[in-house]
C-alpha cells in the first residue's frame, strides 16, 4: 500500500522545448530546514545506502534535487520513501542541453534545494552543460554559500573535484595515459568549475575495483602536479563504497567490508622537496618513481557504520586504513607497501640541505628566508593547494601572522628552479 501511495505522488514529467524533463515527487511547495554541508562521493554501482542516508539527513526534511543528462526517475522514490528518511521533495531534471540547465526556473530549484545529487553518466555532458554559465554559479553559491550538501556517483562524482578528468574526447585506458600522459583522451580540467570544500586539488574517480583505473589516476596526478607546480591529491572508491566528508574535513568510509572487499583510496603527492615526476612529457612514458614513493595512498576499508575516516584538512591522520607506496617506472606501474609520509616533519636541517635556510620552522608570525642565491618569486599555498598572498620583505622575513594553524607549502623560484617546502604555523 505504501508503494502505490508513493507512486500517486510522482508527478508526470514535463517537457520544456526539449531542453530537459522533470520529474518531481512529494510537496510542490518549498520548506527552509537547518540544513548542514557536506560531500558525498559514490563508487559508481548501487548506492551504498548508510551513504546515503547520511546523504538525506543532512537536507533535514528539505528538498532533494538531482542533476543527470541521461535516465529518468530513479532516484525520486529511492530518496522519497526507499530509504525511510522523511524529506519533502524530490525533483529530478534530466538534461538535453546547455539551455536546460539554465533555465531560471530550473537555476530557481537549484538554489532552494537542501540537497544537490549527481547522477552517473557522461561527465563531458555535465562540463558541457553546467561549466561557465549560470548553473556553475548557482552550483558554487549552494556549496559555499548556502552550504549545503552535495554528492554524486561515477560521472556524477568524477565532476566534484576541483581538478577533474572531463572525457572530452571518451575514456582512456592505463595503457594510455601511462604511455603518454598527455594523450588527447587525459583530458583533465583544473580549478575552473565547482569549487567544493576540502577538494581543490583534488582530482576523484570511482569503479575502482576495475583494475584499469588505479594507474591512470595516478597519471592524472602526475600531470596536476606537473601542468601546475603544485601537489596534487585524489579520493576514489570501489564501486560500491563511498565518502562522506564532513565540515571539519575528516572524510568517513562506507561499505560492506569486511563480508565485501569494499575501499576507499585516498591519493597523495609525497611531501618531499622533490616531489613532481621525473618524466611527464607529451608522447613518452611516464616515469614518476622518486624512490618507489612517489604517490602515498591511504587505502580504507568501507564499514556499514562509517567509522573509518582520513582527514582531509591535513592528508595525513586517518583511522583503519594503511598506507601504501604507488610509483611508476618508464610506463610501469608499481603498488607496494608503505608508512605515513608525515609532511609536517620537514625539519630546518633538510631545508639547509637545499641552500635555503627558512626558520624559525614551526613558526608563530614570521618567517625569515636566507638564500645564498636572489629568490625571483614566492608563492604560499594551504594544504587543499589554495593560494596565499605573501611578500617577502627587504629584511627577508614574511608576515604569515594571519594564517591559521596547519601545514602549509612554500615554493621559492631562483635560477629558473622552483623548490617546494613545508612550514608549520603554530
Amino acid at each position: 500500500m505504501k508503494k502505490i501511495t508513493v507512486l500517486c505522488l510522482l508527478n508526470l514529467h514535463i517537457s520544456f522545448a526539449q531542453n530537459y524533463t522533470e520529474y518531481q515527487t512529494g510537496s510542490t511547495t518549498d520548506v527552509t530546514t537547518n540544513h548542514q554541508s557536506g560531500v558525498c562521493l559514490m563508487g559508481g554501482a548501487s548506492e551504498q545506502e548508510d551513504a546515503m542516508i547520511w546523504f538525506l539527513n543532512k537536507a533535514d526534511g528539505g528538498d532533494v534535487v538531482v542533476l543527470r543528462a541521461s535516465g529518468s526517475d530513479g532516484y525520486n522514490d529511492y530518496f522519497f520513501s526507499d530509504l525511510e528518511v522523511s524529506i519533502n521533495s524530490v525533483t529530478t531534471f534530466v538534461f538535453n542541453n546547455e539551455a536546460g540547465a539554465i533555465d531560471p526556473y530550473v537555476l530557481d530549484k537549484v538554489a532552494n534545494a537542501e540537497a544537490i545529487w549527481f547522477a552517473g553518466g557522461d561527465q563531458y555532458d555535465y562540463v558541457s552543460y553546467f561549466k561557465d554559465n549560470a548553473m556553475e554559479d548557482a552550483l558554487n553559491t549552494f556549496v559555499n554559500v548556502k552550504q549545503g550538501v552535495i554528492g554524486g556517483t561515477s560521472a556524477g562524482l568524477a565532476i566534484l573535484g576541483g581538478s577533474y578528468f572531463s572525457a572530452q574526447n571518451g575514456t582512456v585506458t592505463n595503457a594510455e595515459a601511462l604511455n603518454n600522459p598527455y594523450s588527447p583522451k587525459v583530458a583533465l580540467g583544473y580549478n575552473d568549475f565547482l569549487n567544493i570544500p576540502y577538494l581543490n586539488n583534488v582530482i576523484t574517480d570511482s569503479h575502482y575495483d576495475d583494475p584499469d583505473r588505479r594507474a591512470r589516476h595516478s597519471v592524472f596526478l602526475a600531470r596536476i602536479a606537473t601542468d601546475n607546480t603544485t601537489l596534487s591529491f585524489g579520493i576514489a572508491c570501489n564501486e560500491y563504497t563511498a565518502v562522506c566528508v564532513e565540515p571539519d574535513g575528516k572524510a568517513y568510509v562506507y561499505g560492506e567490508y569486511p563480508v565485501y572487499d569494499e575501499f576507499a583510496y585516498f591519493l597523495k603527492a609525497n611531501c618531499t622537496t622533490d616531489f613532481d615526476p621525473e618524466n611527464c612529457s607529451a608522447g613518452n612514458p611516464l616515469t614518476w618513481n622518486r624512490g618507489g614513493e612517489a604517490i602515498k595512498v591511504y587505502k580504507v576499508p568501507g564499514t556499514e557504520s562509517g567509522v573509518n575516516f582520513f582527514d582531509l584538512s591535513d592528508w595525513e591522520t586517518g583511522s583503519g586504513g594503511e598506507w601504501k607506496n604507488w610509483s611508476i617506472d618508464d610506463g610501469d606501474f608499481t603498488a607496494v607497501s608503505g608508512i605515513n609520509p608525515e609532511c609536517a616533519s620537514l625539519s630546518i636541517l633538510e631545508v639547509q640541505l637545499a641552500q635555503i635556510s627558512i626558520h624559525p620552522n614551526p613558526f608563530v608570525d614570521t618567517i625569515t628566508i636566507e638564500s645564498e642565491k636572489e629568490i625571483e618569486s614566492i608563492q604560499l599555498t594551504d594544504i587543499l593547494g589554495k593560494t596565499i598572498p605573501v611578500k617577502l620583505k627587504s629584511d627577508s622575513t614574511a608576515d604569515l601572522s594571519s594564517l591559521t594553524s596547519g601545514v602549509y607549502f612554500l615554493s621559492l623560484k631562483r635560477n629558473l628552479v622552483t623548490q617546494f617546502f613545508r612550514i608549520v604555523k603554530k
